[in-house]
């Protein structure tokens, strides 16, 4: 369903450039009476204004699904992968996936070029945990980025079991010297990942000398999770990896007889310093407002335990082909329509907070930023966060989207790359089914976004 969240992008795209400008938020003094000054504009002009793109639509629609374009990211995906494989920030395999790109897309026609950044640079190295009472078994582990490693004799130590962080506090005086297992339920990844975040500084603090935490999944085929982790300043930094729902389960029907349980874990994790990459930056140049700028993106960088189909190879294709299916049919975009492929995005957003920081004092020309980074699946609904005036136009822009069965407005949204834009009020488009977080309060009606001639 790749072709799916193709045409998703190019639509919010249609949307978004048709306005001459998008502002930053009003005060909440400002916005009850700009909503109703507007809304009667916007029943009328802009939803004759996005009716207006139905061929164009279409277009876009056979060009994908039924044309020379059917397929191609999914194709695109299969060789990139397939030749790069995993590309954890600071390896060698991510520099490789980085030139790849772009040797791609300026085949592809387009204008690219490299920005340049530092990431971090963690190694796993080799890692293994195993239950010794009370009785034996290998535990499926996946060490936490950033965490520090174990002393080469590993850690052999008592296990104390928890549900939640608060747990954790009341039995504060039976962490010291233990190895803390955070068995904690799975309610969002949003809310559950907090404790892979944060979980070891927590132990840390009440004299745990490692953690192993529950995957963060609501599912599981004794597959462990990894992800990075953040030691807080000031707390001694102790190894920190995921363990499987299985085994964290395991763990806590033991812990709940008596039964005493110790678990011998060896890691060599190490951080080396930072080196340099690029974001991977490629556009069509906008022939009327060029420096007002719509932004799709994904990140090239991936866990060094998968491909990084999903997360999120799939999305970066997705951004490219964007480009392409513009390209491709000779449709001309007023505003400058660039393609960003952040790096180190697992770190925490490394890449796209550098970009952020180099490009802040002309944030005014970002109209729309957006962003796909929860895998390619069927999309089901638009999310959206805005003012009343805003919502109006999003219901005439997911009319278009109709013959894809993608019907539904929703509300609220979220990105790791994108929250830079988020907390100044530039709208963006998050990843979540797909969404457009949206703080503008009034539209200018001007001239639409395409010139097919």
């Amino acid at each position: 369903m790749a072709w799916v969240w193709r045409l998703l992008f190019i639509f919010m795209m249609l949307w978004t450039v048709c306005q001459s400008h998008l502002h930053f938020a009003p005060s909440s003094r400002e916005t009850s009476a700009a909503a109703a000054a507007s809304n009667k504009t916007v029943k009328t002009g802009i939803a004759a204004e996005v009716a207006g793109y139905t061929d164009v639509a279409k277009r876009i629609i056979d060009l994908a699904v039924f044309g020379a374009a059917r397929n191609r990211s999914y194709t695109r995906l299969a060789d990139f992968t397939d030749t790069i494989g995993t590309r954890v920030s600071g390896s060698n395999n991510l520099d490789m996936g980085i030139k790849y790109m772009y040797n791609a897309m300026v085949k592809d026609g387009l204008d690219v070029h490299l920005e340049p950044v530092k990431i971090p640079h963690w190694v796993r190295g080799k890692e293994s945990a195993q239950m010794l009472l009370p009785r034996t078994k290998s535990l499926a582990v996946l060490g936490l980025g950033s965490s520090v490693g174990t002393p080469p004799e590993g850690i052999k130590a008592e296990v104390l079991v928890v549900q939640s962080f608060e747990e954790l506090k009341q039995r504060a005086s039976e962490a010291t010297g233990k190895i803390v297992v955070f068995n904690q339920p799975f309610v969002s990844y949003g809310k559950t990942v907090a404790y892979r975040a944060f979980g070891a500084s927590e132990a840390a603090k009440v004299g745990a000398v490692a953690t192993l935490i529950r995957s963060i999944t609501p599912f599981s085929i004794n597959s462990p999770h990894t992800g990075w982790q953040n030691y807080q300043d000031g707390v001694r930094r102790i190894p920190t990896a995921c363990i499987t729902v299985e085994d964290a389960e395991l763990m806590w029907r033991i812990a709940q007889r008596g039964q005493q349980i110790v678990v011998q874990l060896n890691m060599e994790a190490k951080t080396l310093p930072d080196v340099g990459s690029f974001n991977t930056v490629a556009e069509i140049r906008g022939w009327q407002h060029p420096n007002q700028v719509v932004v799709l993106s994904g990140h090239l960088d991936s866990w060094d335990v998968g491909q990084g189909a999903m997360d999120d190879g799939g999305g970066a294709m997705i951004s490219w082909e964007a480009l392409s299916l513009i390209k491709d049919l000779g449709l001309h975009p007023r505003r400058t329509l660039r393609t960003i492929l952040w790096t180190a995005e697992e770190q925490g957003g490394v890449g796209a907070q550098q970009y952020f920081s180099l490009h802040k004092g002309n944030m005014s020309n970002f109209d729309l930023v957006m962003e796909s980074d929860l895998g390619t699946f069927t999309p089901v609904a638009l999310q959206f966060t805005g003012s009343d005036a805003a919502r109006k136009v999003m219901e005439e822009v997911v009319k278009l989207l109709a013959p894809i069965n993608v019907t539904k407005l929703e509300d609220n949204g979220e990105g790791t790359d994108i929250s830079p834009w988020m907390k100044v009020g530039v709208p963006v488009g998050p990843s979540y089914g797909f969404s457009i977080n949206s703080f503008f309060s009034f539209f200018n009606f001007g001239r639409c976004f395409l010139n097919s001639q």
